[in-house]
C-alpha cells in the first residue's frame, strides 16, 4: 500500500477523508490509484472535476471518487449487492469496517491489473453481500450465514466486522490469523481461480501442486470440520484450513500472496531494504518477504504482541506462490 500526498504536501493515508494540514476533503481515484483534494487549488477543468461516492455523503463509509459517468457510487461501492440494516445498532460501524477492508482488497486487485467489474456490468463480474444470521439478529431470515463465495458473489457474515466477536472466534477455532482483510483476500481467490486457471495446461499444473479439485467439495468440508481438532496440520500446507480441499488450499495461498505484495509495497514506500515493488522477480519478492516477515514478528514480540505473520512457508508452498505469481504476470 502506497502513501499519498495532498496538494499542500501533507502525507495522506489510504483511509483519510480530510487533510490534517490544510483541512481539504480528499478522496481516492481508482482510475490512477492516487488521492486528490475534492476542491483543488487550481481552477478545475471538466476533466479534473471529481465527485465523492454517495456513500461518503450519506453514510460516511467511503472516501473514493465516482469514476463512471452517470453513476452515484464509486467502483468499490458499485460491487455491493447487499449491505447491513443500518437501523440496527452497531451495523453502520460494522459496515464501515467492511468497506475499509474491501477497498484495500480492490486496491490490490487494481494494482495487480486484475479485472474488477461488477455483476451489473458483466455476468461473470464480482459482487459482495454483507449479511447476518439469527445468532446476532433474531429478526433476519437466515439461520446461519457462512462467509464464502459462489459464482462471483462474495458473502461476509457481518459479525466478522466486530473485533471482539472475531477474536473470540479466532481463539475458539485455533486459527493463527483471522482478519476482515484476510477474509476478503481469501474469498477473492475463489473468484479469480475461474478467471485465471483457464486452460487445460494450467489446470494440470494446478492439480500437480494443489490436488484434484474435482473431489466433492461439500463432503470434504464436512469431513474437515468433523475432524479438525484431532487432525494434525500438514507442515507442507500454508495453514490448517488449506487441508480442507484443494480449492481452500488455493484460496489460502492466493490470500497470502496478496498479503505479501501489499506489505512489501508498504515497506518499499518507507524506503526499507526489505521492501519490494509489485513487479519484482518472484525469487526476489519471496526473499524479501522472508526478511520482512521475520522483522515484523520480532517487532511484535518486542511489543509483547503475537507474531504479525505466524506462518512457515514450505518448499511446496513456495512453488504454489510462484504459480500464483505466474498467473498474474504471465511470461
Amino acid at each position: 500500500m502506497k502513501n499519498f500526498s495532498c496538494s499542500c504536501g501533507q502525507t495522506l493515508f489510504f483511509e483519510n477523508t480530510r487533510c490534517l494540514n490544510c483541512d481539504k476533503k480528499v478522496g481516492f481515484d481508482p482510475t490512477d490509484l492516487r488521492m486528490y483534494p475534492l476542491n483543488p487549488d487550481t481552477k478545475s477543468s471538466p476533466t479534473s472535476a471529481r465527485t465523492l461516492c454517495r456513500n461518503s455523503a450519506d453514510f460516511d463509509v467511503c472516501n473514493w471518487f465516482v469514476t463512471d459517468p452517470g453513476r452515484n457510487y464509486c467502483l468499490s461501492c458499485q460491487l455491493n449487492h447487499t449491505i447491513p440494516n443500518l437501523l440496527v445498532p452497531d451495523r453502520r460501524r460494522w459496515w464501515k469496517n467492511l468497506e475499509q477492508a474491501k477497498r484495500r482488497l480492490i486496491y490490490s486487485l487494481l494494482t495487480l491489473r486484475l479485472p474488477v467489474k461488477s455483476k451489473d456490468i458483466e455476468p461473470d463480474g464480482l459482487a459482495f453481500e454483507f449479511i447476518e444470521d439469527k445468532r446476532t439478529n433474531p429478526h433476519v431470515f437466515e439461520e446461519h450465514v457462512n462467509t464464502g463465495h459462489a459464482n462471483g458473489l462474495i458473502t461476509i457474515n457481518i459479525i466478522e466486522a466486530d473485533r471482539v466477536s472475531r477474536e473470540i472466534t479466532r481463539q475458539y477455532t485455533g486459527e493463527l490469523y483471522r482478519t476482515l482483510l484476510g477474509h476478503f483476500r481469501h474469498e477473492s481467490g475463489h473468484y479469480y481461480f475461474n478467471r485465471l486457471v483457464n486452460s487445460p495446461a494450467l489446470l494440470d499444473e494446478f492439480r500437480t501442486l494443489f490436488g484434484d479439485e474435482r473431489q466433492d467439495y461439500a463432503s470434504s468440508l464436512q469431513e474437515y470440520y468433523a475432524n479438525k481438532r484431532s487432525k494434525v496440520r500438514d507442515p507442507n500446507l500454508i495453514s490448517h484450513y488449506a487441508q480442507a480441499h484443494p480449492f481452500e488450499d488455493w484460496a489460502e495461498v492466493w490470500s497470502h500472496y496478496l498479503h505479501m505484495v501489499d506489505t512489501l509495497e508498504t515497506a518499499a514506500e518507507y524506503d526499507m531494504q526489505q521492501g519490494s515493488k509489485l513487479f519484482d522477480d518472484i525469487d526476489q519478492l519471496l526473499g524479501k518477504w522472508s526478511d520482512l516477515s521475520m522483522m515484523l514478528n520480532s517487532l511484535n514480540r518486542s511489543m509483547g504482541l503475537e507474531d504479525a505473520y505466524p506462518f512457515v512457508l514450505s518448499d511446496l508452498t513456495l512453488k504454489k506462490l510462484r504459480f500464483v505469481h505466474g498467473l498474474i504476470y504471465p511470461s
